[in-house]
């Protein structure tokens, strides 16, 4: 069986480190359950300068490094590892922090896990000729059974895979959104998420 699994806000808790950066920065205090928008620039009211410098404050290797597990996701992950699975985490973070997202993986016992960058969000260069930066073009020849996802603007890059069994990582930013078939569940913890894989 192949698993996809994005990064940041389904392994680590991003959000929510964004909402104490910000605050810490800018003295912007937006309560986590409040972040209604995947869009931090826009949950946050930053301005584009305010933005950038954000990002690149939470970016740094010991502010990624730092990000909180969410609870369970590692336990879960490393079962289905020891019972053969593939699992690849596809992050939408920018090539240039592969080795510190590589390291927070290694540093949380999950060394094992195949880790790709690809810009689902238009944000960064591509790097060619490397192992772990996949083209669009490369990521639609992939095959996954099921995929753990938190964004709603991540959900067109399965399109391609109609079978798909799409677990959608309970946030405050997808709650309100409509999910595009029967394939996808919402769940609430990684319990529910080792539940569903079967």
């Amino acid at each position: 069986m192949k698993i996809y699994i994005d990064f940041d806000d389904c392994l680590c808790e991003t959000a929510r480190a964004f909402t104490d950066i910000a605050d810490r920065m800018f003295g912007i205090r937006v309560p986590y359950e409040e972040v209604r928008n995947f869009d931090l620039k826009q949950s946050f009211d930053l301005t584009d300068a305010q933005y950038e410098e954000m990002m690149e404050e939470g970016h740094l290797p010991e502010a990624l490094l730092s990000f909180e597990e969410t609870p369970g996701a590692v336990k879960v992950v490393n079962e289905w590892l020891d019972q053969g699975h593939e699992v690849c985490i596809i992050t939408g973070r920018p090539y240039s922090v592969f080795d510190a997202s590589r390291r927070w993986l290694d540093e949380h016992g999950l060394e094992r896990a195949r880790l790709y960058c690809l810009d689902k969000y238009g944000r960064d260069a591509f790097l060619k000729n490397s192992t772990f930066s996949l083209e669009l073009e490369d990521y639609y020849k992939m095959t996954f059974d099921y995929a753990i996802e938190d964004s709603p603007r991540a959900f067109r890059f399965f399109d391609h895979l109609p079978d798909l069994k799409v677990l959608v990582v309970d946030r405050p930013w997808n709650r309100e959104c409509a999910f595009p078939s029967e394939n996808y569940h919402r769940c609430m913890d990684w319990e529910t998420i080792r539940t569903l894989v079967k």
